[in-house]
């Protein structure tokens, strides 16, 4: 054999050699996009479980949040979500640490950018939608979160809110969101608006539209399972009803809406007062329960307190009028070894007739239940 011969039979064993790895590259290759795309799937099945598992719609939207982190690789993430009461603007409610209720970054539902963000139904970075939209109001709001893909949260035809995810972990200098990422974003995105839609509906119908404190039948629930709980774990927990002084008063003298204002301010000023674990429903009327988890008789008399006196020294003024407001309260604690009550009706009424006792007693004070001595 030439050594012409020779060479071109070493070239065509290469050649075939080569080709057959990279056959078997292009395998591996496909095989391992099979298997990214079946852990993918596995996650996104993982994801809705959880969404639907979580109806409490702060925890669900700090769960959202920190899912979009965990897959977006990104830093930080934020929610705006349509108003509860209003359906006026979509605000801005996982930044707790960040703002108040009274100063929370807010987008109205009628600003292009959220029309814009309806019509495209996919990510967008924020450069790009400031070449598509004139809103500057709406713009600088945006910038402040410094957004790397602003995602449209979709339900049916209605945008349910604006997912915002901000700065991006470098990976090899590379911020970008691929194509496959963005789509991996817009699925998370829609069983997010589904699980928002369906907390949101859960909360509307469990919240009052005045004074946005949870109802009666609401706080009912929760005072049984905080029952059980307390007496699983060894707990105190303190109920407390508040009913303002006088009220009758307020609608007889001024009318109606001077008697809804009382009871929207003193709402307000029992929300600002207690924790976020505290739960505070409007009981009826102007009576007001709250439920304290994790509390002992002193702290409960003194949350109490701090709330009468912070409604006797507000200043509430009605078209131009400076009224004066007190209320009366009563306490109840739970423990399992001096007051074991039995059921949450059993527990409301005891602060309820504590509260009668400050009534009776001439109102604007605090009265903590006693079981009644037996021994005399």
């Amino acid at each position: 054999m030439s050594r012409r011969s020779k060479v071109n039979e070493v070239v065509s064993k290469a050649k075939k050699e080569i080709s057959s790895l990279e056959k078997k590259t292009d395998a591996l290759d496909l095989s391992l996009q099979y298997e990214k795309k079946i852990y993918d799937l596995e996650q996104m099945l993982d994801i809705a479980k959880s969404f639907c598992q979580n109806l409490d719609f702060d925890n669900l939207l700090e769960s959202i949040v920190y899912i979009c982190m965990a897959q977006m690789h990104v830093l930080g993430a934020e929610i705006f979500v349509r108003d509860l009461i209003t359906n006026e603007n979509y605000v801005l409610e996982t930044a707790k640490d960040l703002f108040d209720d009274s100063d929370k970054p807010s987008i109205p539902v009628s600003s292009p950018i959220t029309k814009k963000l309806l019509d495209v139904q996919m990510p967008i970075t924020f450069e790009e939608l400031k070449l598509l939209i004139d809103d500057q109001k709406t713009l600088e709001t945006l910038k402040a979160l410094s957004p790397t893909l602003i995602v449209p949260l979709i339900q049916k035809t209605h945008l349910n809110g604006l997912l915002i995810l901000q700065e991006r972990i470098a990976i090899e200098d590379d911020v970008s969101y691929t194509e496959y990422e963005q789509s991996q974003i817009m699925s998370i995105a829609s069983l997010a608006s589904v699980a928002i839609n369906n907390a949101a509906l859960i909360e509307q119908s469990s919240t009052d539209m005045m004074t946005h404190l949870k109802l009666k039948f609401y706080f009912f629930n929760i005072l049984s399972e905080a029952i059980d709980q307390a007496f699983l774990q060894n707990e105190n927990i303190g109920v407390l009803m508040f009913d303002i002084d006088f009220f009758k008063n307020f609608n007889d003298t001024h009318g109606h809406e001077c008697g809804d204002y009382v009871l929207v301010e003193v709402a307000n000023i029992i929300r600002k007062s207690l924790r976020e674990s505290d739960t505070a429903s409007r009981y009826g009327g102007e009576e007001f329960t709250v439920l304290l988890p994790n509390t002992k008789t002193e702290e409960a008399i003194l949350v109490a307190e701090r709330i009468r006196a912070a409604i006797d020294t507000h200043d509430f003024i009605y078209n131009n009028m400076h009224l004066h407001v007190t209320i009366s309260c009563g306490v109840s604690v739970f423990d399992a070894t001096d007051n074991l009550v039995n059921s949450p009706n059993e527990f409301v009424n005891q602060a309820d007739q504590a509260l009668y006792i400050s009534k009776s007693k001439g109102r604007n004070r605090v009265t903590l239940y006693r079981k009644p001595d037996n021994s005399r």
